[in-house]
């Protein structure tokens, strides 16, 4: 009998073995190729999210059998994989060896992963879940190093540095996110989804203290939009960590 697979296993890439770029044996489906299929994919995705995404789903949307998708991948999770990939080509990255200062790079490396989270509402659940070693991922990962390396900080303060931002980043895009899917959900604006969820929660008896104790700060932040409001929430948020870098690294004795 044969056994099953232990679910402690760490999940494989298809980025390992050529998987990305093999396909099976057979006759080639007409009209459709690998740069389509993950071009639908990502576009369910974003319109659907990833609860509802299946590969049965996806050959519906490419108008051919599941079987013709299962030439170019051999798994659902394979092709997850290569759709995150591809959406993290989006993000502009800034040249490392540009002479530009590390605090600007650091906020438009910030800036990029933001939106793409909030573009790509699945990312933020992938992340973490594959090796991420695609072309794309890489490219990012090694622009973030070099980039903190820039900062002057030592080696050994690197990774802490690049989670304190970059985890940061990840879990505001993700909850900015999913305050879009909710109020798509719901059939209206994120500034209507706002209020009606201010408006519930303030008559909400356990609830009406802390709001109240909560309005003076929420006004004193300003903007007129909940995407104002969030902006300068991000950018503040973001410098006082390039604040606390540049602190670290006069205490490590950097430049």
């Amino acid at each position: 009998m044969a056994k099953a697979a232990r679910r402690d296993q760490p999940r494989s890439s298809v980025w390992l073995e050529d998987k990305a770029h093999r396909r099976r044996g057979g006759g080639q489906p007409s009209g459709l190729d690998r740069a389509r299929i993950i071009e639908v994919t990502v576009r369910l995705l974003d319109a659907e999210g990833l609860a509802r995404f299946s590969m049965r789903r996806l050959a519906g949307e490419l108008n051919v059998t599941a079987m013709s998708v299962y030439w170019y991948v051999d798994t659902k999770d394979d092709l997850l994989e290569l759709a995150l990939d591809e959406v993290m080509g989006e993000m502009r990255l800034p040249d490392p060896d540009a002479d530009e200062d590390w605090r600007d790079q650091v906020r438009a490396l910030a800036w990029e992963y933001r939106t793409l989270l909030v573009r790509h509402r699945w990312v933020s659940a992938l992340v973490g879940v594959f090796l991420n070693i695609g072309p794309h991922s890489l490219a990012f990962s090694r622009v973030v190093q070099r980039v903190v390396r820039g900062t002057g900080l030592p080696a050994k303060r690197l990774t802490s540095t690049i989670s304190a931002v970059f985890q940061f980043v990840y879990g505001y895009g993700t909850l900015e996110g999913h305050l879009t899917a909710r109020a798509a959900a719901g059939g209206m604006t994120v500034d209507e989804y706002f209020q009606q969820s201010l408006s519930s929660a303030t008559a909400a008896a356990q609830a009406a203290d802390v709001i109240k104790e909560s309005r003076e700060i929420m006004e004193a932040r300003g903007g007129d939009t909940v995407a104002e409001m969030l902006e300068r929430d991000f950018e503040f948020a973001l410098e006082l960590l390039i604040a606390g870098i540049e602190a670290m690294v006069a205490r490590e004795g950097g430049v």
